[in-house]
């Protein structure tokens, strides 16, 4: 019998349970997908807790991304029987799962299950919001709010792949050293640092933040930005938006752009393509390293969101359901 990881209600935990029924056949545009492993977000936390823009209806199956093997294709679709997909859909928590095909991503032969898992998401939002509405270019200097964790990374890495000055601000030695080896030049320990704003004037100043916390820190962040800057909004992990002061932005021509990654099947798909085409190009190059702060058994998924919680994971959290994908195949 297939697994799932039930969400119930609002602000109950992650359920394991059964899946019921089995998978029907995928209809027009869809895929059948035996899953190998799947990426916890903090999106997911959200969901959990119904304060997520775009939560389903209770109950549902959890999970954002995932990766695994295509089984069965609907009408209308190119993706063969046996294809390797990297999933960004809701209800990637399972060891099976239909979605629409243009939400599976073939992916390169010698990309892990546990790297592909949580691929889309972190790498999608850093890439294309650095490169779209950042303009981010060479020889600028990038402020990475929540470096450590799995979206901040990956913006730490794109961000220094592309020649920027990147500063990493994270919460504690672990994480700057894990920021560092993907590429930051400076390091600010936000736990030890009472003057973000300073910090970063000290340092230069910043062309682009990069705000995956919001509230105060990045409100800090914002008055460090040089003339011309631009803020990227890309989340609120410390709690709520930050409160920017909208005055500096007019006199020192700042932008301000909120960034969701998801969106853009609407609103770009064709940059959203052309985005993930690049990382996957760059990761089959060796260039990009994902990191992976735990790796655990879907039946352990209760595990999993308390470790994303906790805010102590560096790099993603990754749940399998395999043995290939716990091997680390």
């Amino acid at each position: 019998m297939d697994r799932i990881i039930s969400i119930d209600a609002a602000g109950e935990g992650p359920r394991l349970a059964d899946a019921g029924q089995p998978q029907p056949q995928p209809g027009a545009g869809q895929l059948r997908v035996r899953l190998h492993a799947a990426a916890l977000n903090f999106a997911d936390l959200l969901m959990a807790e119904g304060r997520y823009q775009d939560t389903p209806p209770f109950p549902f199956v959890a999970g954002l991304e995932g990766a695994g093997v295509v089984e069965a294709a609907g009408p209308g679709v190119a993706l063969a029987p046996g294809t390797r997909v990297a999933v960004s859909a809701q209800g990637t928590l399972a060891d099976r799962g239909i979605f629409a095909a243009d939400c599976c991503t073939p992916i390169p032969d010698r990309m892990s299950w546990r790297d592909a898992a949580g691929f889309q998401i972190a790498y999608g939002t850093s890439h294309l919001a650095l490169t779209g509405p950042a303009r981010l270019a060479a020889g600028e200097t990038l402020a990475v709010l929540g470096a450590g964790g799995g979206v901040g990374l990956t913006a730490v890495e794109i961000g220094a792949a592309l020649g920027a000055r990147v500063i990493a601000v994270a919460r504690g030695q672990d994480k700057l050293a894990a920021a560092r080896a993907m590429g930051a030049a400076e390091t600010i320990d936000s736990a030890t640092t009472d003057d973000l704003r300073g910090a970063l004037r000290a340092l230069g100043g910043v062309d682009v933040v990069y705000d995956a916390l919001g509230d105060a820190p990045g409100a800090a962040a914002f008055r460090a930005l040089k003339p011309g800057g631009r803020h990227l909004l890309i989340g609120f992990a410390a709690g709520q938006p930050p409160a920017l002061p909208l005055n500096h932005a007019l006199v020192k021509n700042i932008s301000v752009h909120g960034f969701y990654w998801g969106g853009y099947r609407q609103l770009d798909p064709a940059a959203l393509q052309e985005s993930m085409a690049d990382l996957l190009r760059m990761y089959d190059e060796g260039r990009l390293r994902p990191t992976a702060a735990a790796v655990l058994p879907l039946d352990r998924a209760a595990e999993a969101y308390a470790l994303l919680r906790s805010r102590k994971a560096v790099g993603k959290v990754i749940l399998t359901m395999s043995e290939e994908a716990a091997r680390g195949d």
